[in-house]
This record gives C-alpha cells, sequence and structure tokens, in this order.
C-alpha cells in the first residue's frame, strides 16, 4: 500500500493539522498545570487529583457524547468543542496572572485550576469522538488503516513537542506566557478547520432515544471481542502504568534536572512513539496483530520497571523513550483494530468507550499514581504499576488464546478491495 495513502485527500490533511494543534495545546496545558500545581502544594496527590477532576466528567459523559456524535453533523460539533477548549486555556492563563496568589489565595487558585480541568474532562468527552468520526468521512474505507497510523502519528508528535515545549517555556517565559501559548494554538485549530466543508449524517437512526443508542454502542463492543480484547488490555496497563503523571516528582526531588530536564523526560515517550508510528507507515502492523499488542505492552511494563528504579537522568530518558517506542505499537493496532471493525454509524459511541476505556485511564491512572505515591513512596509506586502491567498481559495471554491468533490481514483486504 502507499505509505502516503491518506496525505493524498487535502482535507485529511487539513484535519490533521487541527489534531495537531489541538494535541499539542493540550499536552502542554496539562504538563504546565502539573508544574504550576506541584511548584504551588509539593503534595504528590494534588498531581493525581488533576487527573481525578479530568476523568470524572470524561467517563461520566462519555456514552452520552458517543450518542450525540453519532446524531450530530462532525465538523461543527468538534468547532464547538475547540471553542470550549479555548475559553478553558484563556481561564487558565488569567489564574497564573503573577502576583495573582498573593491576592486569592493558593487554596483558592488550586480549586479554580482544577473546576476548569473538569470542564476540561467534559469537552474531551466530545472531542475523540468527533475527530475519530471525522476521519472517516474525509477518505475512502479502504484508505483507513494508512489514516489511523497518520493521525496516531501527528498525536504523538503533537506530543512530543508540547511537554518539551512546556519544559523550556516554563524556564524562558515563566507558567503565565506558556498558557498564552496554548490560547493561540487552540485558535490556530479553529481556523483550520473552518477549511473543512460540513459533512453528511451516515446514521440511519436519526432521533433514536438515548438509551437505546447507548445500549447498541456497548452490545457491538461486547460482542466484538477483537475490540474488547484490546481496549482492555491497554486500559489496564495505562491505568497502572501512568508513571508520567509522577515526572515533576522524579524532575525536581529525585533527578533533580528542573523544568528543562522535565520537559526532556515528559517528551521522551512521545518521541519513541512517533518514530515506531512512522515507521509503522511503511511496515503494517496488521498481521499476528495480537501477539505483537501482547508484547507490546508487556515492554511498556518493562520499561516503567525500569525507570522506576533508575537514579540516573539519560537512563531515565532511555526507558521512556521505549516505553513510548511499544506504546506506538499498541496505539496503531488497537486504532486499527477499531477503524476496521466499526461500521460507520456507530464510530461515535465506539470511540467514546474507546475514551472510557483507554483515554480516561490516563486521567485515572494518573490518580492511582498519585495516591499510591502517596502511600508507599514515588519510586516503588512506579515499579508496582509496571508490574501490574506485566501480571496483566500474562493473564490475557492465558485466559484468551483467540487474542494472541488475532491477525488483521484478512480485514485489510477485504477494504483493500472495497
Amino acid at each position: 500500500m502507499d505509505p502516503y495513502a491518506a496525505l493524498r485527500f487535502k482535507e485529511f490533511n487539513i484535519l490533521l493539522g487541527v489534531r495537531f494543534a489541538m494535541v499539542f495545546a493540550w499536552s502542554m496545558q496539562f504538563i504546565v498545570i502539573e508544574w504550576q500545581v506541584y511548584t504551588m502544594t509539593k503534595d504528590p496527590l494534588a498531581l493525581g487529583i488533576i487527573g481525578l477532576m479530568e476523568v470524572i466528567p470524561a467517563v461520566g459523559m462519555a456514552l452520552f457524547a458517543g450518542h450525540i456524535v453519532d446524531q450530530k453533523e462532525k465538523r461543527n460539533l468538534l468547532i464547538k468543542c475547540i471553542l470550549g477548549f479555548s475559553v478553558i486555556s484563556l481561564g487558565l492563563f488569567l489564574l497564573s496572572w503573577p502576583g495573582l496568589e498573593q491576592d486569592w489565595g493558593t487554596r483558592r487558585i488550586l480549586y479554580s485550576i482544577y473546576g476548569l480541568v473538569f470542564l476540561g474532562g467534559l469537552v474531551r468527552a466530545f472531542l475523540g469522538p468527533t475527530i475519530f468520526s471525522l476521519i472517516a468521512l474525509l477518505v475512502p474505507k479502504r484508505i483507513y488503516p494508512n489514516a489511523a497510523t497518520w493521525s496516531s502519528s501527528t498525536w504523538q508528535m503533537a506530543s512530543v513537542l508540547g511537554p518539551a515545549l512546556a519544559g523550556f517555556s516554563i524556564s524562558i517565559i515563566g507558567v503565565h506566557w506558556s498558557m498564552c501559548i496554548i490560547v493561540g494554538f487552540s485558535v490556530t485549530a479553529l481556523l483550520l478547520l473552518f477549511q473543512i466543508d460540513k459533512k453528511p449524517i451516515l446514521n440511519p437512526k436519526i432521533g433514536e432515544p438515548v438509551f437505546e443508542s447507548l445500549k447498541e454502542g456497548l452490545h457491538f463492543v461486547y460482542r466484538t471481542k477483537a475490540v474488547l480484547g484490546a481496549l482492555t488490555l491497554d486500559m489496564i496497563a495505562v491505568l497502572f502504568g501512568g508513571a508520567v503523571a509522577l515526572l515533576p516528582i522524579f524532575a525536581q526531588d529525585i533527578l533533580q534536572v528542573g523544568s528543562e530536564g522535565f520537559g526532556i523526560l515528559r517528551a521522551a515517550p512521545a518521541v519513541g512513539a512517533a518514530i515506531t508510528m512512522l515507521g509503522a507507515t511503511r511496515f503494517p502492523l496488521h498481521k499476528n496483530a495480537g501477539k505483537k499488542l501482547l508484547w507490546a505492552v508487556a515492554g511498556f511494563g518493562v520499561c516503567i520497571i525500569v525507570f522506576g528504579l533508575s537514579t540516573y537522568f539519560w537512563l531515565s530518558v532511555i526507558a521512556l523513550f521505549l516505553s513510548g517506542a511499544v506504546d506506538g505499537i499498541s496505539m496503531i493496532i488497537r486504532q486499527t483494530i477499531l477503524q476496521l471493525k466499526t461500521p460507520d454509524n456507530m464510530r461515535g459511541r465506539v470511540a467514546s468507550v474507546n475514551s472510557m476505556f483507554v483515554g480516561s485511564s490516563n486521567e485515572l491512572g494518573a490518580f492511582e499514581s498519585g495516591l499510591a505515591a502517596k502511600l508507599m513512596g514515588t519510586v516503588t509506586a512506579v515499579v508496582f504499576g509496571g508490574v501490574m502491567t506485566l501480571l496483566t498481559v500474562g493473564t490475557t495471554a492465558l485466559v484468551s488464546p483467540g487474542f494472541r491468533r488475532l491477525d488483521l490481514s484478512k480485514d485489510v483486504a477485504e477494504h483493500d478491495r472495497e
């Protein structure tokens, strides 16, 4: 297959630009918030609460968001999502105003940050399913695997640059003006999105009762074992492997490398994942996908254990880099499974279930890591997470031989003939 097949469609390229700008802004914003909150509180649990404040609305609204995405025109819905994010970013920019902490007090600013992060979780419940559904309207079905790889690569590239810039910009221009950069990227995404035309609504059940719609989406995921297995495996691995949530502690207190080192540590996993994903455009991963996914998640667990035990900065960077490289493999396989197995009229609901299983487990994993660090110490918490990831892989391999034998070659060939 042409490795650049999806890039030959203009509106898909525009959507990649939108996704890059939004992921860049969102990942940079999360890092800036983490740094500010830990600097204000010096409490690892406060970092975990950031994740909890986002995961509660993201999970609570996910299924309803999927129903709405399947019922509404996708481009205009995405415009509303980006407008909401822009308002939240502007609020965080104002909260980080120099001297405001003396006037308002630490507690009031902290609770205000948590409140805006909570609203961000509501926006995110709609954002992921909308982008996932819109991709399918911009390229032919035979291009879905290639489009999924480029979309995931764009996500990871933005995840590389966002945290890296956050670390350096905090050092150079401070938290406040770093937030200004984030507002600028969200506005850029909004301007790009207006260059995409409105798209038809492919759902034949417009006006379907919401609970029937939600039941149908959940039933589809449950009976499609390839989808259910991939989501479950990745959810548990991400839940217990959330070491990145504790990076401010490693940067400030354990490795003592400051905000610049923090930016490098935070970017390292995304660099590894981005390289993997770019390679996957030429070397597809659909053959023996089940075994590759199991090995990738196992490798992720080993890397997290090495990172937790390391007291050397560059060894920590390498461990995080490799964790991102193997995580990139699992992300591509999961996205390919979702694109190939999901009917057009159910993409919003299935993507919402995906966000509940995997996307939100990042934030729930951040809370788990923060709480575990509070109870058992930072290093022990990270190693514990890596061990739990390995146990999850072993259990899945033993109890689900069908998932081990999963191969997507036939699905890809069928789409090539369409």
